[in-house]
């Protein structure tokens, strides 16, 4: 059985062997930091994924470390994976841009990749996600379905761009729509997201947006137990329930670690902080409910590739 918070050496099952591989291009090994566990099921399980997909397509070597929350536990982290050869790290999270640009330079020929930070170094990049359009479209089906005219977004944080997509886009579908907004001011307090959305849900808001993707689970559930609709967040969430998630807006981060990973192997991979979208093809939205009409998902569907095509939202 896998220790959790151990240096894990990750080996596929059609391998004869967990030898030494070889790679093919400038990749040599790669690593991931996460900052709790890869068995969230959210956010670190989809980067667990990608680094799965990185083992098995460039038929390297890759290893992972969870708990990894604080900066000396970073550096012991890293300092381990520099000695097994390891030449790409990610750093599953907004925290260790910080971390990188204090001990990326003692470490040339590692080339350090973070989620939402700000890298300021030459082998360090931050990976964004553009928020704004994908809380935008899940604003559009909220409204469309919300029978009372009330939906809700639960974010984390104020400076989430979701949160201002979510209100655009359900004021594009319906200019009644009233939008609720309360902040849980963390990714992972469950008990705080709970009593927000149950306060959310006392005043008729039937269609809540949970824009964290440490307490999404836990509040969708409650809407489900109270017989309200979600919009999924981060993940494809439908398994919580065809009557209760709508759809969900997706962040795959699984497809953007195989993407920079390949920049990388070519030596293409740029430095600073990039940004990627509907048209990078690695946000979209998740599978309807059945609930929601065909004709207002065909709509959708329009208004999606318009803006891939364009840059252009309705």
């Amino acid at each position: 059985m896998l220790s959790r918070f151990g240096i894990i050496f990750l080996c596929l099952f059609l391998l004869s062997a967990c030898g030494e591989t070889k790679a093919q291009g400038h990749l040599q090994k790669a690593g991931l930091l996460v900052p709790d566990t890869v068995n969230d099921q959210v956010w670190a399980t989809k980067g667990f994924n990608g680094l799965l997909k990185i083992q098995s397509k460039f038929n390297i070597d890759v290893f992972y470390k969870e708990g990894m929350n604080s900066e000396n536990k970073v550096e012991k982290a890293v300092k381990e994976f520099d000695q097994k050869g390891v030449n790409l790290i990610f750093g599953h999270g907004s925290e260790y841009a910080e971390y990188f640009n204090k001990i990326s330079k003692d470490y040339p020929n590692i080339h350090f990749v973070s989620f939402n930070g700000d890298a300021k170094t030459p082998n360090s990049t931050s990976l964004n996600f553009k928020g704004h359009a994908m809380g935008f479209f899940g604003g559009m089906v909220a409204a469309h379905m919300s029978k009372q005219h009330k939906v809700g977004v639960l974010a984390a944080y104020e400076w989430q761009p979701e949160i201002e997509g979510f209100y655009q886009g359900a004021m594009a579908e319906d200019k009644n729509t009233h939008v609720s907004i309360e902040y849980v001011g963390n990714w992972d307090d469950d008990n705080k997201a709970i009593q927000l959305v149950d306060r959310m849900l006392d005043t008729g808001v039937d269609v809540v947006y949970p824009a964290g993707d440490g307490f999404n689970v836990p509040v969708i559930e409650r809407v489900k137990d109270r017989g309200q609709y979600v919009i999924g967040y981060v993940s494809e969430q439908s398994d919580f329930g065809e009557s209760t998630v709508l759809t969900s807006t997706i962040q795959q981060v699984d497809k953007l670690y195989v993407k920079v990973a390949d920049q990388f192997n070519n030596q293409k991979l740029k430095s600073g902080n990039l940004s990627f979208d509907f048209q990078d093809d690695v946000i979209s939205l998740g599978k309807y409910s059945p609930l929601v009409d065909k004709g207002f998902i065909h709509k959708m569907d329009s208004y999606i590739e318009t803006y891939k095509n364009s840059g252009n939202l309705p």
